[in-house]
């Protein structure tokens, strides 16, 4: 092999490198977190290994979605530590409409906005939906309807 075939060969190699280098890191930040919330708090479903995560399909086009929101806003002021509520559009929305229905409904817990990793359970087909997660990881189950603060409550006392 020539001195000159060598030289390319290394340069090569050193270029390869460095690609995969710089894709590793991206692919590292992007997967730093699982979701984030429209606040841009990230988390990690991990994060909350021993706790309990509610996690509630809505859209603004469903009524009982709408006619919920006080009872998930109780909910989320009375809970205790180790239980956490998120809210999911069902819509494809932007940061910008998702925080107008945020305001528009008073709603008070936190709206996810971007979902990296796939909760442990599939999209809804009906709205309102709402999904329990159990403290270590595993879906509990899922509530169909319209939620109350005292259902809430006995869903959470059945997984802890």
């Amino acid at each position: 092999m020539t001195k000159k075939i060598k030289i390319m060969s290394y340069g090569l190699i050193a270029t390869l490198v460095a690609i995969a280098f710089v894709a590793g890191i991206s692919l590292s930040t992007s997967l730093r977190y699982d979701f984030k919330t429209l606040s841009n708090d990230t988390y990690k479903l991990t994060d909350f290994k021993g706790d309990v995560v509610i996690v509630n399909y809505f859209a603004e086009w469903c009524a009982p979605c709408l006619r919920e929101i006080p009872e998930l806003n109780e909910f989320y002021h009375q809970k205790s530590d180790n239980v956490h509520i998120f809210a999911v559009s069902y819509d494809n929305l932007t940061e910008h409409k998702l925080q107008q229905i945020a305001d528009k409904y008073q709603i008070e817990f936190p709206l996810i906005t971007e979902v990296k990793q796939p909760f442990p359970f599939e999209r809804p087909q009906f709205l309102p939906a709402t999904f329990i997660i159990k403290p270590n990881g595993e879906l509990a189950g899922q509530l169909l309807g319209e939620q109350t603060l005292t259902g809430l409550n006995e869903a959470v006392q059945a997984v802890q």
